[in-house]
């Protein structure tokens, strides 16, 4: 213990030292100093355990009477005007709390090489709690109670330790207690996002800017974007990006007055926690000033693109300003990448349709990875799980970029040793985007917790940066334009020059490893021997006791004839383990000096007194370390950030190349095709991807063609014939051949879509109050309302939650509507009288699924065998839905009388629906038509074979129609 207290008193300042050893007592005083301040602002206001930033352990009180918590001087909408008079009135300056906050005598200074400019974002943030902007948020979740008055209720605070009213809630803290290790796969999709949204208002209500950060990756996306009054492009944003709060104007929720927007919002996100804070600090001339500040030299481009989107420059502001407030950390000037992402760059799906394509949750069971992400996700890093995720839910719209996409899925197909090569050094990254969130950020505390991730984050960049090197290397000879302008990002000469860096401070062997001691040991000797003479004192001392530790269990191992050894876990630190019989025991039961026992089998789990109070002095000494590396860490990263902006190309390259390997992997384990794009949806013998994973023999093939001219697919067949799978299947060969992937068939051809809409379902919605028909026809309405010429719509069944007669009239309707658009449309449907739309409309073809008859000896009764094979025209099958009946236990008289009235329904709807030769002939010069524009538009054929393919159109145009030719002769004689 000797040369540990030498060196507390060699150490200067000693209360660098004390910063740690007594961090607890500095909280409680810091804690009691907010109290105080609180209860001098607000004398009414019921006692509250207030949350001291940095310091996640401490909750927000709040008695069950009062329905909200505010933070500060702000009263919630629930206040009286004379309760928020009064606390307008008596706001006072708030610059004693700064003082509290900034002046606590156990808080070391900052090294000067680790200070910010002056003047930059950093020095403004730092000044924060010198203002009243902590007195103006209100902070909270949305609850069921909430709901009825539009407002979202207050309960707690996103500073506090948990928060019951969401699975899954990750308590707010720093987020450089985060490690880019790979068990954060785990955790890749799991909600980090925070957004803040801001709608225009008077004249400019519609106009949307969002902007939104996610706390493990140091990137802002910013958005502005007109939106109609269903908002529905706001809502598909949020569910893309799945966000953990949502942050907006206190304008928009006023009670009794709300904004249909935070209405809409509320209603879609109920799970996700809801921040107002005040209008002011939605401020477009901050915005730009951070952005200014902020925004990496190499992304800097983005100013130009936001200078005049006033309503995104004001969301980033007031974001910025919370993430402050709630990490209270700071991010490094010039250290964030900032984009702008207008709507028009990627396909939109609602949250309706991804649910009904499984996307990404099956919907029998949300475990299984029955779902198209489930498909493709060979993905070996967390960023290139994420990329996936976000590439389906917004598929890509520029052909020019899935065809790179596609080349490069086919050069790593093509060249096997490069597929291997590639996933192999792929897979030995780190989540390079969380690591960069930690890396940029400034903790305004430093806790023992700060000092540790920042180390262990260096060592986790120190061998990210030693993979750059051996991925240059695969990339090297890669042909397509893509891969090589990868191979050309990581020549980036910044790469050397931060390792090298690094490499001057930090030990050569000190790298990531598994296991928590070998990390810890890791940590304690990263920086190099002789740098600082106090750390490598303190190391000898943390060597010493570890050695100590060991000898004391061997020697309680010799004492009492036990097979004792030693472990170590982060939450016990060391302890001794033994695996053993019973009968070893004396009594069955372990000498009365081991404490603390737990058993399972025959592994015993114990320690001692002795071993207890080694472990402390090892904390003690463990923190001595750290305290001096992390001096010597943060001088180093200081030196570093000018350089550290290759980073984020670096992050970009791995998580796209493996999501490209992971779409080459998945076509390794199918027959998958090369898709093209053209104007026309033509694919051969396609099946259903996430079916062809389930069953065991592969799925029936059907082909399906769409073009402009026969736009709108009408397809009946017996329940259960495979209408709805047929559907789903084209749905997700459009997402795959969209995000770059090949598709299953043996031939693809596909018209970009710019929306992808389907209505599948038949739930109720007990939450909306909403039966199966209320259901539909809001499904409907918001298709009806967002669809353009390049929408792919998918509707299976509609007009079953009502009676006949207006399930048919609504679907006729529905269908001329759509028929006036230039939308891909595919209608699947029991109503047999809707294929007669063909006569009034030629773009309208109809298609059915083929079933067989099959007699039951058994029973003598017919059997209905499904092939699942897809043919053009009407189904030849009547009445199905009486076989089924029949097949069950009806009444043979109920039967018979229904099939007698069937007959003579159907019998007066045919006579009014028959078609006459000179509508045959008009559709006949329609079809005609139709194919000569497409030949023009995209053949590729010699003039001779051009000239053959006329011909034999011509010849079929004249069999096919000879009556509507004669027809005409007649009325010309």
């Amino acid at each position: 213990m000797a040369p540990v207290l030498r060196l507390r008193v060699g150490l200067q300042p000693v209360s660098r030292v004390a910063c740690f050893g007594g961090l607890g007592k500095r909280r409680s005083e810091s804690c009691l100093c907010l109290r105080e301040f609180v209860r001098m602002l607000r004398p009414e206001s019921s006692p509250a355990s207030l949350p001291v930033p940095g310091d996640s352990s401490l909750s927000v009180e709040v008695r069950p009477q009062v329905p909200r918590c505010s933070l500060g001087l702000q009263e919630t909408p629930q206040s009286g005007p004379s309760a928020q008079a009064a606390s307008v009135s008596s706001r006072p300056d708030t610059s004693g709390a700064a003082g509290d906050r900034s002046s606590s005598s156990s808080l070391p200074p900052r090294p000067p090489s680790a200070l910010p400019a002056q003047g930059s974002y950093c020095k403004s943030k730092r000044s924060y709690a010198e203002n009243t902007f902590a007195s103006d948020f209100t902070l909270g979740t949305s609850s069921s109670s909430a709901r009825g008055s539009t407002c979202p209720q207050i309960v707690k605070t996103p500073l506090s330790a948990g928060n019951h009213q969401r699975s899954g809630y990750k308590s707010w803290t720093p987020q450089m207690e985060y490690s880019a290790t790979s068990s954060s796969a785990v955790s890749a999709h799991s909600p980090s996002v925070v957004v803040a949204v801001v709608e225009g208002r008077g004249l400019a209500r519609g106009e949307i800017g969002m902007a939104s950060i996610d706390l493990k990756s140091p990137q802002i996306i910013l958005s502005q974007f007109a939106d109609n009054t269903t908002y529905a492009k706001v809502i598909t944003k949020l569910k893309i990006l799945s966000p953990l709060e949502i942050i907006m104007s206190n304008t928009a929720c006023v009670v009794g007055n709300s904004t249909k927007l935070f209405t809409l919002i509320t209603e879609n996100f109920k799970n996700v926690n809801f921040t107002t804070i005040q209008r002011k600090y939605f401020n477009e001339t901050k915005g730009l000033e951070y952005i200014e500040q902020l925004c990496t030299a190499e992304f800097s481009t983005v100013l130009m693109e936001v200078q005049s989107k006033y309503y995104c420059l004001a969301a980033v502001a007031a974001l910025l300003k919370y993430i402050e407030f709630i990490q209270n950390s700071l991010y490094a000037p010039k250290s964030l990448k900032i984009c702008f992402q207008g709507s028009e760059q990627t396909a939109m799906i609602d949250s309706s349709s991804a649910q009904n394509l499984e996307l990404l949750i099956n919907n029998q069971d949300s475990r299984n990875n029955h779902t198209l992400f489930g498909v493709l996700n060979y993905t070996k890093t967390p960023g290139g799980s994420r990329r996936l995720r976000s590439n389906i839910l917004e598929p890509l719209v520029d052909i020019e970029t899935i065809n790179m996409r596609l080349d490069c899925v086919q050069e790593l197909l093509q060249d096997e040793e490069l597929f291997f090569g590639l996933q192999s050094v792929i897979a030995r990254f780190l989540d390079t985007e969380q690591l960069l969130s930690v890396l940029v950020q400034i903790p305004k505390q430093d806790t023992v917790n700060a000092a540790e991730s920042k180390i262990t984050n260096l060592i986790y960049l120190k061998h990210t940066l030693e993979l750059v090197d051996p991925l240059k290397i695969t990339l090297k000879n890669c042909n397509t334009p893509l891969l090589r302008a990868y191979y050309g990002s990581l020549e980036d000469k910044r790469f050397g020059i931060i390792l090298d860096k690094i490499k001057t401070v930090i030990n050569d062997d000190a790298r990531y490893m598994k296991g928590c001691l070998n990390m810890r040991t890791q940590k304690c000797y990263a920086v190099r021997s002789n740098i600082n003479e106090f750390l490598d004192i303190a190391r000898r001392t943390y060597t010493e006791i570890v050695d100590d530790i060991a000898g004391m269990i061997s020697q309680l191992a010799e004492k009492y004839s036990l097979p004792l050894r030693t472990s170590f876990s982060s939450a016990r630190g060391f302890f001794i383990q033994m695996t053993t019989d019973c009968t070893a025991l004396f009594n069955d039961k372990l000498p009365s000096e081991f404490i603390k026992i737990s058993k399972v089998k025959n592994s015993y789990s114990f320690t001692s007194t002795d071993l207890i109070k080694m472990n402390e002095r090892c904390q003690e000494s463990l923190r001595e370390i750290y305290h001096m590396t992390y001096m010597i860490v943060c001088k180093l990263l200081s030196e570093i950030y000018e350089h550290i902006h290759c980073l984020y190309k670096l992050s970009d390259t791995v998580s796209m190349l493996d999501m490209l390997l992971s779409f080459a992997h998945a076509c390794t384990l199918s027959d998958y095709v090369r898709p093209e794009f053209t104007d026309t949806l033509a694919i051969k013998q396609g099946w259903h991807p996430i079916l062809e994973k389930i069953s065991v023999e592969k799925p029936v093939a059907n082909n399906t063609y769409i073009t402009e001219g026969s736009n709108f697919v009408i397809i009946t067949g017996p329940n259960m014939s495979g209408k709805s799978t047929y559907l789903k299947q084209i749905a997700l060969c459009q997402i795959m051949a969209q995000i770059g992937s090949y598709v299953p068939a043996e031939y693809s051809s596909f018209r970009i879509a710019e929306q992808i809409f389907t209505r599948i379902s038949t739930d109720d919605d007990i939450e909306t109050n909403s039966s199966t028909f209320m259901k539909e026809m809001k499904e409907i309405a918001y298709i009806l309302h967002n669809a353009n010429d390049k929408s792919l719509i998918l509707i299976d069944e509609l007009g079953r939650g009502t009676n006949t007669e207006e399930g048919i009239g609504i679907c006729y309707a529905v269908c001329e509507y759509l028929l006036s658009l230039k939308a891909f449309t595919l209608f699947a449907t029991h109503f047999l009288e809707l294929c007669h739309i063909d006569v009034l409309y030629p773009n309208v073809e109809n298609m059915y699924f083929e079933v067989q008859h099959v007699k039951n000896t058994s029973r003598n009764k017919e059997a209905i065998l499904y092939t699942y094979k897809l043919s053009k025209g009407l189904t030849e099958e009547k009445n199905y839905g009486l076989k089924a009946a029949e097949a069950s236990s009806l009444p043979p008289s109920i039967v018979l009388d229904a099939k007698e009235i069937t007959t003579q329904i159907t019998r007066q709807i045919l006579q009014n629906q028959r078609s006459t030769p000179e509508m045959e002939r008009q559709r006949a010069v329609y079809h005609l038509a139709t194919r000569l524009v497409q030949t023009a538009r995209n053949s590729q054929l010699d003039p001779d074979s051009l000239r053959t393919y006329l011909s034999n159109l011509k010849r079929k145009y004249e069999a096919d129609f000879p009556r509507a030719e004669q027809v005409s002769g007649k009325t010309e004689e």
